[in-house]
């Protein structure tokens, strides 16, 4: 049995609200043949990681678009940061879209701002971690952020998020809302998120039907979720999962492939 750890999520200094969605540890004390699965995730992370032989570095994890299972896990153990949408441009000097789908040490990116982040996490424990982030973020990022865009893409991930009592709107709607066009709204996701908005909606949408799978009937599911009916909630959830709902929630999962990042969802 393999003995891995997600410890509580660490407070969130306010300092870092802006910035930073959410800071979690984890570890894992020995390998296992246990298969895990890696969510589809919108988001782009910065991780601190410590291997078993002992061996640091900073990573930066861009958005998943699907959901991958592996076999095998040799991470020791980390700190992850998820960045909030417009982060990444900021402060590792490249837009979240070259980030989609890879995983890149934070000093093999073409900027001096990721190299920089690289050397000042590299040694830290998780608590040392949050108070330098504290400490030097808010000023360093404030004079690199553009506010406005910033904002634009921040509520427009909020309205196309799934929300308890709340269906995620349309993007056409969400644009109009802005007063920005669907082309600009793209351009803003693409920059701030990665992603389109309309792929950010669809990962939302999936990852809020894993939460609530066993809170209500498919049906009532797929309306909560913003879907038109339990058809097109299945059919999203098989592009992005590789299985349908109730294979998934069966454990009937696709083939796991070898990976050496260590468990995450």
């Amino acid at each position: 049995m393999t003995n891995t750890r997600a410890e509580p999520a660490l407070p969130m200094p306010e300092a870092l609200r802006p910035w930073i969605t959410g800071i979690r540890t984890m570890s894992v004390a020995r390998p296992s043949e246990e298969a895990f699965v890696r969510l589809p995730d919108a988001s782009t992370k910065v991780v601190v990681r410590v291997g078993v032989s002992g061996h640091r570095d900073v990573l930066a994890i861009g958005p998943r678009v699907r959901a991958s299972y592996h076999e095998g896990k040799v991470l020791a153990s980390c700190v992850e940061l998820s960045l909030a949408p417009g982060t990444a441009l900021p402060l590792l000097g490249v837009p979240a879209s070259e980030l989609v789908g890879e995983v890149v040490p934070l000093r093999a990116l073409p900027s001096g701002a990721a190299r920089q982040l690289d050397d000042e996490l590299r040694w830290l424990t998780s608590d040392e971690t949050v108070a330098h982030l504290a400490d030097v973020l808010p000023e360093r990022l404030t004079a690199k952020t553009d506010r406005t865009r910033t904002e634009l893409v921040r509520a427009g991930t909020e309205a196309l998020s799934v929300r308890i009592g709340h269906a995620p709107e349309q993007v056409r709607q969400v644009a109009r809302e802005l007063a920005v066009s669907e082309r600009q709204l793209r351009n803003l996701f693409t920059e701030g998120v990665g992603l389109s908005p309309k792929h950010y909606a669809r990962i939302d949408r999936v990852r809020a039907v894993l939460t609530h799978a066993t809170s209500a009937p498919w049906a009532e599911l797929a309306a909560a979720t913003g879907y038109y009916d339990q058809s097109h909630m299945t059919s999203d959830f098989r592009a992005l999962m590789g299985v349908p709902p109730r294979s998934y929630f069966t454990g009937r999962l696709p083939a796991t492939t070898p990976c050496t990042m260590g468990p995450r969802t």
